[in-house]
């Protein structure tokens, strides 16, 4: 019998091997990607005993068609009631109260965690020489910065107030026509994402986390991310991390803590790859490192994600890439994102041999050339099959 997913009290998801879970097909090539994605969770699933119980809510265009709202209370629901789901992509209506349904999601039901790990797939075509040296998973802060939409419009009412207020107030000099944006980063906010990037670390005996900042020069904002991440560790994690300040770069058996500035960082992610692991970061800083680094290794088709709330048990995985309208309905694109994003899910529910699975299984299917058009066409002894074709081939593996 089919099961919700609950949260014990120590914090840890209890799972049945025939758990209840909502998806969303996605708009765009959704409707191809999440058939091709789920029959490979569901074979995977099916060889080591468990079975996914799913469950369809709407969002996006086909909600709008169905209800006339993009993002219906009912899925928000679901998605609370439920606790664990995935998503394929999520077009982004023109016009509206809404800005991103994607960001809409994660900030209505506090996803602080966008996870987004990033490793190369022998065979997969990359424009870097060493893609085999990125193996990184980024926590990126989902709910603060300029994500938080605290921004007005150059020349409303009530740009013209708060520019007059910060001159009188603060004395600051803003231009008349500006446009004003504002950009809260809060110590909950900073520590809770630091802490669950530090807990992944010591849970999968990785050797460091990294605080990526823009602290020179955003100092109040960064730099305060950057320095109650150093004074987490003390507080909280003192016997098994330390600061890099505080061991002289030589950690000894505990995880090493470092920082790097963000526009460094993306130059140490080309040239020093192998030297970082964990990284937090917040929220735009985490939006170009991900997706820079998904470029590494093959592209943001690929690249997996999720949202999470590690406190109330929620998570969305999801498909990182866009909707991709002009291809919908051809079978041709990669389904790797959303595959990848249930081994994301699966992993997250403690269903680590099923996730292992498809891993392999993918690994050996890329690595035999068996691909869909976007590494096909960088690939002279390549395989060019069909999104459908490519989950079949990996199910053929398992």
């Amino acid at each position: 019998m089919a099961e919700k997913i609950s949260i014990s009290q120590d914090g840890s998801l209890v799972v049945s091997d025939n758990p209840i879970i909502p998806f969303i097909e996605g708009d765009g090539t959704g409707i191809d990607i999440w058939p091709a994605a789920k029959a490979v969770m569901d074979a995977a699933c099916a060889k080591h005993g468990k079975k996914i119980q799913w469950m369809e809510v709407l969002a996006g265009q086909k909600a709008f068609d169905e209800t006339g709202e993009w993002l219906p209370e009912e899925t928000i629901s679901k998605f609370r009631e439920y606790l664990i789901g995935i998503k394929g992509p999520l077009t982004t209506p023109v016009g509206g109260g809404i800005r991103s349904l994607n960001v809409a999601l994660r900030q209505i039901l506090d996803l602080y965690v966008c996870l987004r790990p990033v490793r190369w797939f022998e065979g997969v075509p990359s424009p870097v020489v060493h893609p085999e040296r990125v193996d990184m998973v980024i926590f990126r802060e989902n709910t603060e910065d300029v994500y938080a939409g605290y921004e007005l419009a150059q020349g409303s009412d009530e740009a013209i107030k708060l520019i007059a207020y910060l001159h009188d107030e603060m004395g600051w000099e803003i231009r008349h026509d500006s446009g004003i944006g504002i950009k809260p980063v809060s110590i909950t906010g900073s520590k809770r994402l630091i802490r669950a990037s530090i807990k992944y670390a010591l849970s999968r005996k990785r050797e460091s986390v990294t605080m990526v900042h823009k602290g020179n020069i955003q100092k109040f904002t960064e730099g305060a991310f950057r320095l109650w991440g150093y004074e987490l560790v003390k507080e909280e994690f003192d016997d098994v991390a330390v600061g890099w300040d505080d061991c002289h770069g030589e950690p000894g058996e505990r995880l090493l803590v470092k920082d790097a500035i963000a526009d460094n960082m993306l130059q140490q992610i080309l040239i020093r790859p192998s030297e970082y692991d964990v990284i937090a970061t917040t929220n735009l800083n985490g939006d170009y490192l991900s997706d820079a680094l998904a470029a590494q290794v093959g592209g943001i088709g690929i690249a997996p994600g999720a949202n999470i709330n590690y406190v109330t048990g929620h998570g969305i995985f999801e498909a990182t890439h866009g909707t991709a309208p002009k291809y919908a309905g051809q079978d041709k694109v990669n389904p790797g994102s959303v595959i990848l994003s249930g081994v994301m899910m699966f992993e997250h529910l403690g269903w680590d041999e099923v996730a292992s699975s498809i891993v392999k299984a993918m690994a050996l299917t890329i690595s035999e050339g068996i691909v869909t058009y976007d590494f096909a066409r960088l690939r002279a002894d390549a395989t060019e099959v069909k999104c459908s074709e490519f989950a079949s081939a990996i199910i053929d593996r398992l």
